[in-house]
């Protein structure tokens, strides 16, 4: 089976209903995204960030896997699938798909605060000032923000390293370090990349760009893999 490699990003949830933060000029449902997603707004104001995300988790229980989603899910009957995202949801794996590797984190899940070992899942639980793993320091979302590292990062690499066939989805290749892991794509390998905003003149010809939102373009992407991949 050939090694089929997806780098999904917030386009694909968005059709699900989940709002991303460059939705309105750096605000996420009303806060600065720099209050409620980086490590200096954690430390500013912990109470803040911990309700944030208890909303977030909250809202990720009210939405649904779309059709891209099941799409790439059913990929996996005919292709070994590897799924890299940006995405904090679960909403890949709640379509059928057995291999991701969240970049960012996930928002099913707690971590602590000193210890980056200790990972609970928590799913549909909040997270309280208070909550605190067993050495004793303050629970927090398992989430990587802006100033923080990625901690996948390198094990992403080395998956897109194996990839005889690369496909993007819903990301406009704006987010690093993510967006570097094309870099980490063997040369002869076609890519593919589904995104509304996507800069045709600026992306490398060896390309095949779908200028269209994630539900739509799986349907274009389905005929080139039919035609060119079977």
């Amino acid at each position: 089976m050939k090694n089929l490699v997806i780098l999904t990003g917030a386009g694909i949830s968005a059709e699900s209903g989940i709002k991303t933060f460059r939705d309105s000029n750096g605000l996420w449902e009303n806060h600065d995204v720099m209050e409620v997603a980086s490590i200096h707004g954690w430390y500013q104001n912990p109470e803040l960030v911990l309700n944030f995300y208890n909303q977030r988790r909250a809202q990720a229980e009210t939405v649904f896997p779309n059709h891209a989603h099941s799409y790439l899910a059913s990929l996996q009957n005919k292709y070994n699938v590897e799924i890299i995202t940006q995405n904090v949801d679960d909403l890949h794996e709640r379509a059928g798909s057995k291999q991701v590797t969240h970049l960012h984190g996930k928002l099913s899940e707690a971590k602590s605060e000193i210890d980056p070992n200790y990972i609970i899942d928590i799913t549909r639980k909040e997270i309280k000032l208070g909550d605190v793993c067993p050495k004793g320091h303050q629970l927090r979302p398992n989430i990587v923000w802006f100033g923080e590292e990625v901690p996948m990062l390198d094990k992403a690499a080395k998956i897109c390293e194996t990839a005889d066939i690369f496909i993007i989805i819903g990301t406009s290749l704006q987010v690093y370090p993510a967006a570097g892991l094309i870099h980490s794509v063997p040369n002869h390998c076609p890519v593919y990349i589904i995104d509304p905003k996507v800069d045709e003149i600026n992306v490398p010809n060896h390309f095949t760009c779908i200028k269209a939102t994630a539900v739509e373009g799986v349907q274009k992407l389905k005929m080139f893999l039919q035609n060119n991949h079977s």
